[in-house]
């Protein structure tokens, strides 16, 4: 079957890239009528964000550009003009401008603190009530256990024959071509996972791609990990052994990989339990800060009742006596992941260039950027 008409064509329907303009399209007025505009770009702006009146748009590029701590540089004189239509032209002006209007990066926390700020006030709320897990969050991990195994299978069994090219070729071509093949498929797979939740399809169709675009790499980690032999540093997948060597045939750069076997060593040190497993993609999945993301509040609290189940269930299920310990080191796992996106959909395109027939269209829906 070929990787680009597998027979699920609303895969490739359903994945189509929005635009950011076109998004906030029709919302160019506040509720008392005035309009608002973003400090930086003059978009609408949805309001104050690390000390400036800013859209979302440039909100989150000014916590990517922050968390990054990456040198910008203008390929002209700095000094772009700066609107809605060129905000993405020169990433250092655009920077540079959200820097003079008052923004602080300061202000812009991680990952990981604001999951644990949310944790605080919620346990707050909670500490009363006995450590057990409440009939709602029985509900969402069974939801979440039956969405995980309908669509992974650690054997790998409906991998094989995935692709109807001719494996008689050349080994080194297959070799190249068969980690693509096995994203593709994955990747599938994620997208069945996440559809399979009532909360995911409520939500526009705009921020479930969105939310996908932005957890897929994320989420197919966490599932290799579920595979990953720590002491071999490979990829158990059904009759199929990946490791380091395959990606780098495949084309991959070690500023990827390194830190990547890095992750899967650490994560598999915690010895997650299914449960864990399926809670850490769907808080991935249920990410707010994404790019582009417009039911920003609606994500936030799934998120944050996801992980407030993930840690209640580790309160009670666990019993090792450093289990307090397991979802903060989750949660700087979770963080690790988030910073390996980019790097990944930018080698990705690399690899693209060089060899373009090896990519698949769904692949390349992922990566590509939005706003």
């Amino acid at each position: 079957m070929n990787n680009q008409d597998t027979g699920e064509d609303f895969l490739y329907q359903w994945i189509t890239l929005q635009n950011e303009e076109d998004a906030d399209e029709g919302a160019k007025v506040t509720d008392d009528g005035e309009p608002k505009a973003c400090g930086v770009c003059g978009d609408l702006a949805r309001g104050y964000h690390f000390n400036a009146l800013t859209c979302e748009g440039c909100k989150s590029f000014f916590r990517r550009v922050v968390k990054r701590s990456t040198q910008l540089h203008c390929p002209l004189l700095n000094n772009c003009t700066i609107t809605k239509k060129s905000r993405r032209s020169c990433q250092a002006c655009r920077f540079r401008k959200c820097q003079a209007i008052g923004m602080r990066g300061e202000m812009v926390m991680s990952e990981e603190q604001i999951l644990e700020r949310r944790i605080r006030i919620q346990e707050k709320k909670m500490r009363a009530a006995a450590s057990q897990l409440s009939p709602r969050q029985e509900e969402m991990i069974q939801e979440l256990l039956l969405g995980h195994r309908s669509t992974f299978d650690p054997t790998f069994s409906h991998f094989r024959g995935f692709r109807s090219l001719d494996r008689n070729t050349h080994q080194i071509i297959k070799s190249v071509i068969e980690p693509f093949d096995l994203t593709t498929y994955m990747i599938q797979d994620i997208i069945r996972f996440s559809k399979s939740f009532q909360a995911f399809r409520s939500l526009s169709m705009g921020d479930q791609i969105t939310l996908l675009k932005g957890a897929t790499f994320e989420i197919m980690q966490i599932r290799f990990n579920m595979v990953f032999n720590s002491k071999a540093n490979n990829w158990k997948c059904g009759s199929l052994t990946y490791c380091l060597g395959d990606a780098v045939r495949a084309g991959f750069q070690p500023l990827l990989l390194e830190p990547l076997l890095k992750l899967h060593q650490t994560l598999r040190k915690l010895d997650l339990q299914e449960e864990e497993y399926v809670l850490i993609q769907a808080m991935s999945l249920f990410s707010p800060d994404r790019p582009g993301v417009l039911q920003h509040s609606v994500v936030d609290r799934i998120q944050e009742s996801l992980a407030l189940t993930l840690k209640t269930w580790i309160d009670c299920k666990r019993t090792d006596p450093e289990k307090h310990l397991l979802f903060p080191k989750v949660i700087a796992c979770f963080t690790e992941m988030r910073t390996m996106t980019e790097e990944y959909s930018k080698q990705i395109l690399q690899i693209k260039d060089l060899q373009p027939d090896t990519i698949s269209p769904l692949i390349m829906e992922v990566v590509s950027k939005d706003g």
